[in-house]
């Protein structure tokens, strides 16, 4: 597996790229504006195929470029377009964005797959599960690859802390209990967030432990 990651717009949204390097197949986590232009580069030089486009969650600052990077695959990939994934309880927010503090217009974009709770992710030998992990949003999703020891994360945990719960579909329950769920993994995991620098859950496992134990957040 092969794992490429940029850091962009006006928040600093972590951009991944996993793909597998026998099949040429690849995936995009969290098209952030701008991205498009460097996920075509990226994809030409190496000659990778991208498969899916993949939203951790619905907010203006992870999905802008979809549609942009979609329609990039429609014109250099004939007949084998990536398709846009989310859960579908955030579904309605590609569709229709609300930009809410976004500095630029929000293109919609189309959804096709659900990353429905226990689903999975696979193109070539690489295989995700998806965790629906509500809190930040209704329909927040990380994705788990036990083989080659990653968790994407996206905006449900970050190094030493999680995503805002006091945005529309946010709730401290459900990030908590989201959290909790976290804290039983697999300390070697390597977290890849949506914001900020990569963790593992061994290095946050003293507080994620406590909001299990807890139900809630700290304060």
């Amino acid at each position: 597996m092969e794992l490429l990651r940029r850091t962009v717009g006006p928040v600093g949204t972590n951009v991944y790229v996993l793909a597998d390097s026998r099949t040429r197949e690849a995936i995009a986590i969290d098209t952030a504006i701008p991205s498009v232009a460097w996920l075509s580069g990226m994809l030409t030089e190496r000659g990778w195929q991208l498969k899916l486009i993949v939203s951790t969650h619905g907010h203006w600052d992870h999905v802008g470029d979809n549609a942009a990077v979609q329609a990039w695959t429609h014109d250099n990939q004939p007949g084998n377009e990536a398709r846009i994934a989310v859960h579908p309880l955030d579904r309605e927010m590609l569709e229709h964005p609300q930009p809410l503090f976004a500095p630029f217009p929000i293109p919609p974009s189309v959804p096709a797959v659900d990353l429905a709770e226990g689903g999975r992710v696979r193109f070539g030998e690489i295989d995700l599960e998806v965790l629906h992990t509500p809190g930040h949003t209704e329909g927040s999703v990380c994705l788990l690859d036990p083989t080659n020891g990653l968790l994407l994360s996206g905006d449900t945990l970050f190094a030493g802390s999680w995503g805002r719960t006091d945005l529309p579909g946010g709730s401290e329950a459900q990030m908590a209990e989201s959290l909790g769920r976290l804290a039983g993994l697999d300390g070697r995991l390597r977290a890849l967030p949506g914001h900020g620098a990569a963790t593992t859950i061994g290095a946050e496992r003293h507080w994620l432990e406590w909001v299990r134990a807890n139900r809630a957040l700290p304060r």
